[in-house]
């Protein structure tokens, strides 16, 4: 017979079915075995009556075969019914299974309500935990910001295209990349595809990319992993940097509206309650938020050249109880402060058109307008110390004319991590890489992943 999905079931109620998947859950009542099967459309609850040929092989099955189960969908009883369940009006009485895979002992609890690890832990057996309800519901959620950042920049007339990951030099300066030995050469892992998306964007208007980037951060902390996806976005004939925040602004609406509307399922497994992002989100300059934060706390940030996380947590915080928005727009930094390319304001110099978002105390995106000028550009190059030949291919683009632009990045396990409340980046990402960390510990003695 051919395979039904799972999620099929509910409308096939008195016919016999074949599904395929894994015990999530298995028990034994002595005349009676009862079942929970799932696969990638979701769960059903099967039962094994005493009479049954598959009575005996339902003996010896556990949590985590893979198997082929013929049955019967039934009606359960109106008091056995569960309307708060992915179909909880059936029940498949099994009349066959089929072994198609064995699973050893589980080193722990997988059962919906259980996998109360610590996160090394869960780390360290990936491969398991990932079949988890709860993971499957943060990466799903996860899928769908990506899905729909793509879908809304097509929208927009946004040209999709993948930016390289080795590059010969660094788009943000600095140190913190990562060198690797090219052939007999030295070149970098991109920490960002900022100055191939310029690029683009004067061939093509309006790109985006969805990249792989890596950061060679040495830090630890909750919020930082060496390798992010970066959601990328550039836009040329802009008439201001409030251009590319206005089209920042519409693309997180969209994300969020799309996470409400599709991943209800997921937010309710999680206890997820989704950010505010009111009508106008409001914005200030750097000067403003710590002026702010010093009327509010009596903390003195005033003149410091960005915000730290302490910053960020009190504003956002101020914000959200002035206006309901969970979401603040921070711009005006000092010009020497962001990367060669942003855009200095023209009535102040020494500050820059550069933004960033922040959501419940933590940077969602930056962005902002950059250099579209050929010869302000090489006066930058100069001033920040710069040798143009190893960023040859960016220069050229705009030697030969380049529109007034901007553009914008999201880091997603970031969004995902703010959107769905977790404690750590590493929750919100399938394989961490930090310091300690490349699937395995890269160290015994390190213990904190």
């Amino acid at each position: 017979m051919e395979r039904t999905l799972i999620a099929d079931l509910s409308g096939l109620k008195g016919s016999p079915v074949t599904i395929k998947g894994w015990v999530s859950v298995r028990r034994d009542q002595g005349k009676m075995v009862f079942f929970d099967f799932r696969d990638r459309t979701g769960s059903v609850q099967g039962v094994v009556l005493p009479k049954s040929a598959a009575i005996e092989t339902a003996k010896d099955i556990r949590v985590e075969y893979v198997v082929a189960i013929d049955g019967i969908v039934n009606e359960r009883p109106e008091k056995n019914k569960n309307p708060k369940v992915q179909n909880g009006d059936i029940e498949l009485e099994v009349t066959g299974i089929t072994v198609l895979a064995k699973a050893e002992p589980l080193p722990f609890d997988m059962s919906e309500s259980g996998l109360n690890l610590e996160l090394s832990t869960e780390l360290d057996h990936r491969a398991l935990t990932l079949r988890h309800p709860r993971l499957q519901a943060i990466f799903k959620v996860q899928a769908m910001i990506i899905d729909s950042f793509r879908q809304f920049m097509k929208q927009e007339g946004f040209f999709e295209f993948q930016a390289p990951a080795i590059a010969p030099a660094t788009a943000e300066g600095g140190a913190e990349v990562f060198e690797i030995k090219y052939f007999d050469k030295k070149a970098y892992l991109s920490q960002s595809p900022q100055l191939y998306k310029q690029i683009v964007m004067t061939a093509f208007e309006r790109v985006f990319s969805v990249n792989k980037v890596f950061r060679a951060e040495p830090s630890a902390t909750t919020r930082h992993i060496t390798e992010i996806v970066s959601l990328d976005a550039e836009m040329g004939f802009i008439d201001s940097w409030k251009d590319v925040r206005d089209m920042s602004e519409k693309t997180v609406k969209y994300i969020l509206s799309e996470i409400s509307a599709r991943c209800a399922r997921e937010l309710e497994t999680l206890g997820a309650e989704m950010p505010i992002m009111i009508d106008s989100t409001p914005t200030l300059s750097l000067a403003e938020v710590q002026e702010k934060i010093f009327e509010k706390t009596g903390r003195d940030s005033r003149g410091d050249k960005d915000l730290n996380p302490e910053d960020e947590r009190a504003i956002c915080e101020i914000i959200k109880e002035e206006t309901g928005s969970d979401f603040v727009y921070v711009y005006g930094y000092p010009t020497r402060q962001k990367p060669f390319y942003v855009y200095p304001n023209p009535e102040k110099p020494d500050f820059n058109e550069g933004m960033d978002l922040l959501c419940r105390g933590v940077e969602w995106l930056s962005g902002g307008r950059r250099i579209n000028d050929y010869a302000q550009l090489m006066d930058h190059v100069e001033k920040w110390d710069m040798d143009p030949k190893k960023i040859e291919m960016f220069l050229e683009a705009f030697r030969y004319g380049a529109p007034p632009e901007g553009g914008f990045a999201f880091g997603a396990e970031r969004m995902t991590m703010q959107i769905l409340g977790l404690k750590n980046i590493r929750e919100a990402t399938m394989f961490p890489r930090d310091m300690h960390r490349i699937d395995g510990l890269l160290s015994q003695d390190e213990s904190d992943a």
